[in-house]
């Protein structure tokens, strides 16, 4: 993980962003205190974009909704954390 001042940052900023693109986790600080974490997105966002995409689900940023084709293999998630709480 890449610590880096907001100065710093300003100045490279493309740089940093590259970095993260490439897998990389900047922690940004101010002053000597770490104040934001910027890291890469996420598979599951990815997947969701794609969705979103491919006009499979529409998505604002909160829940996805009207996600179409789309089959889980295996037990229900719910069924599973009820077991891991035993």
């Amino acid at each position: 993980m890449i610590s880096v001042g907001i100065k710093e940052l300003k100045a490279k900023l493309s740089s940093y962003v590259d970095k993260v693109r490439h897998g990389e986790e900047v922690v940004i600080t101010d002053h000597g205190k770490e104040v934001a974490l910027v890291k890469p997105i996420s598979k599951e966002r990815k997947a969701i974009e794609s969705l979103v995409t491919y006009s499979k689900a529409k998505w604002s940023g909160g829940k996805p909704e009207g996600v179409k084709g789309i089959r889980i293999k295996g037990k229900p998630l719910s069924k599973t954390v009820l077991e891991e709480r035993r």
